[in-house]
């Protein structure tokens, strides 16, 4: 292989990119679409600054009809940016001597903070937009799910034990909810994080006079930005409140992927990921259908949550300018944006085509021969006895089904003090799983119309 292919990350991998990414989201974070949103910027500034009357109009015109990335050399902008340890100056040289007489205007009052910062702002607007069209996609393969499967029963289980009857409806529905606030999330985060910054080499706009503010706001209205509530050279909760947000997506994914990793077990049988020829397949193992796509879900949710970390202890800075913390952005932001990304297209490919096994369910339900609505027994007897009295006769029963055998049902009616209060034809009743799913439905209506109503 030659020195082209020499990647080192799964986020650029030829492996792996697919797995952990999409192009899409790649394309947005790559070097290329960085470097043309700091061209962005600086043109816009120029056209800001003409605005008011800071540089002349027609530099400013000049300048954003010949500064030009298809005709930066590259690879000096990289040898002048390892030198630097930025790369806004060794940019700002060659967008000078294209733009001739007009160049001398350009970065005019600002800072290369103030350029990469909003460069970045418009490179998480277009991720967010990229992450808010999937998130709605996903909430409509759950809504979908939630309605197909909201009657279908199934054990419910709390530590990893059967706890009480669910359905599946019930549990996607929790999915679903999840999503929805991301939903509220995404559309709040914004007007907070989708702000430029533009504020000079200590954060006063001392290099424009009186024309800071004025300069500040019309470069956000041509990048279609909001205004700085005030300079955030070193107040960085917006980036990180950002990246947090998609810790949260993240996270929502990985508990998914961990309930579905799990039921598709073969102890348990009851969901698969969608059947693809060869997907999942073992070396050695022929009959082996591992569940890969929640596997890089859970695995993607990890990487974020560390970047997520990052991104908090990096908002420690010193002073008007940090002295590192900043940098850490330049690695947390683009890969959790990629992450995220990747995740989010193999949980729509998932759920998009997710296998339930009804019937399993409905076994495994009953393969605690009515333990699983003991509860509901007791409840049902208290009345009669006083709760904790109750609690004592079905917890001697289970025991004589766990060392015994036979089911709930069997063994209450052995009991005298429970048929002096109830017939076998209530015990029966009370020991039938679908008697005793409490308000399910009406949390799944209540879930589905609020999901609707919110739009997607």
């Amino acid at each position: 292989m030659n020195n082209k292919h020499q990647s080192t990350t799964v986020m650029d991998s030829i492996l792996y990119r697919d797995a952990f990414g999409t192009s899409e989201m790649r394309d947005i974070f790559s070097d290329f679409s960085l470097i043309r949103r700091y061209v962005e910027v600086e043109t816009a500034l120029a056209r800001a600054e003409a605005k008011c009357g800071v540089i002349p109009a027609d530099a400013a015109q000049k300048i954003t009809e010949l500064a030009d990335i298809e005709k930066l050399d590259y690879d000096l902008l990289r040898q002048e940016t390892d030198i630097v340890g930025y790369p806004i100056l060794p940019l700002v040289h060659q967008l000078v001597k294209q733009c001739g007489e007009a160049g001398r205007y350009i970065h005019w009052g600002a800072t290369t903070q103030d350029i990469m910062d909003t460069a970045v702002v418009l490179q998480v607007r277009d991720g967010l937009e990229v992450i808010e069209r999937d998130i709605n996609e996903l909430r409509r393969i759950l809504t979908s799910l939630t309605e197909r499967y909201k009657d279908t029963i199934m054990a419910g289980r709390t530590h990893l034990q059967h706890a009480l009857p669910i359905t599946f409806g019930h549990k996607t529905s929790i999915w679903l909810a999840m999503f929805d606030r991301h939903s509220e999330r995404i559309k709040q985060l914004r007007p907070r994080v989708l702000t430029g910054e533009f504020a000079g080499a200590a954060g006063t706009l001392a290099s424009l006079d009186n024309k800071g503010l004025e300069v500040q706001k019309a470069l956000m209205d041509e990048l279609g930005l909001g205004v700085p509530q005030s300079t955030w050279h070193v107040a960085r909760d917006g980036f990180a409140e950002a990246l947090n947000f998609l810790g949260l997506v993240t996270g929502t994914m990985g508990k998914i992927a961990y309930d579905v990793m799990i039921m598709a077990s073969n102890e348990f049988g009851e969901v698969f990921e969608p059947f693809v020829t060869g997907r999942g397949a073992s070396s050695t193992m022929p009959q082996k259908r591992n569940p890969i796509s929640s596997e890089l879900m859970l695995a993607s949710a990890k990487g974020v949550r560390q970047h997520a970390g990052l991104m908090l202890d990096s908002m420690i800075q010193d002073f008007e300018r940090a002295t590192g913390p900043w940098h850490t952005e330049w690695i947390a932001i683009p890969e959790s944006f990629v992450l995220t990304a990747g995740a989010l297209k193999q949980a729509k490919f998932m759920l998009g085509g997710l296998i339930v096994d009804e019937d399993r369910m409905r076994k495994n339900l009953d393969i605690t021969n009515g333990l699983i609505v003991a509860e509901a027994v007791m409840m049902g007897l208290a009345p009669y006895t006083g709760r904790q009295q109750a609690h004592d006769i079905v917890y001697a029963a289970c025991r004589t089904v766990n060392e015994k055998g036979g089911s709930l049902s069997e063994a209450l009616a052995d009991v005298p003090e429970v048929t002096a209060h109830l017939k076998r034809e209530e015990i029966n009743e009370l020991t039938n799983p679908a008697n005793y799913l409490g308000v399910t439905s009406e949390m799944i209506e209540h879930t589905l119309a609020y999901s609707k109503k919110q739009g997607f």
